[in-house]
């Protein structure tokens, strides 16, 4: 039972990168849909209104928010309001807003509550909700103890020390691992030197006749 359910996830995320790779494909970049939509000309090169067959949607091929003819793709425009419906549904502040774009693959990503610490699951691109900035490589989430977004993580001061002693628990172990091997490593580097020298010895040998 656990295998077939690992099968299934394996064969899920192997149908997620073919799409994310495939300049044919596109997924549909509303929250409630996510079904897979086809591109109409394949080889243009400017974006290109795509329908989705699902929802009906009609978004555009590059910037993913919705088709807007004659004008060019907002780099940072955000999101505020689900498609089709207007902003004035929402009367919040753009940092509370329900619905962003990723700011990787710009598809919609809706957040109801919790963590600040998005990712996305279409590129699964690592950000932070509030300012959008790339949290990629902040493992230990450094980003919530200073400047606008400080204090906005949404776990206790409690929670975030004990992540922060795991990651540097699993780096200590690492390196700890690395220290210890490193003797045995160098010993036997000379032996596994001289194995290769001797195969290669015995690949340049002449065959008898």
């Amino acid at each position: 039972m656990v295998a077939a359910e690992i099968m299934q996830r394996y064969k899920k995320l192997q149908f997620e990168r073919e799409v994310l790779f495939d300049p044919c494909r596109t997924w549909c970049p509303a929250s409630t849909c996510q079904a897979v939509c086809q591109l109409q000309d394949v080889g243009l090169q400017t974006p290109q209104p795509v329908q989705c067959k699902a929802c009906h949607m009609e978004f555009c091929s590059t910037c993913k928010a919705s088709w807007h003819p004659g004008q060019g793709c907002p780099e940072t425009m955000p999101i505020t309001f689900l498609p089709g419906e207007t902003s004035a549904a929402f009367k919040m502040e753009e940092d509370d807003a329900p619905i962003k774009r990723c700011p990787k693959c710009k598809v919609y990503i809706e957040r109801d509550e919790g963590c600040a610490q998005m990712m996305c699951k279409n590129c699964k691109h690592a950000f932070c909700w509030y300012c959008l900035e790339s949290l990629d490589d902040d493992f230990l989430l450094i980003h919530y103890d200073k400047g606008p977004c400080r204090n906005k993580l949404g776990h206790s001061r409690a929670s975030v020390i004990w992540h922060r002693t795991q990651v540097v628990g699993i780096f200590a172990g690492f390196g700890l691992l690395l220290l210890v091997a490193s003797p045995f490593l160098l010993l036997a580097t000379p032996f596994v030197l001289c194995c290769k020298c001797k195969c290669s010895k015995g690949d340049d040998d002449p065959l008898p006749t």
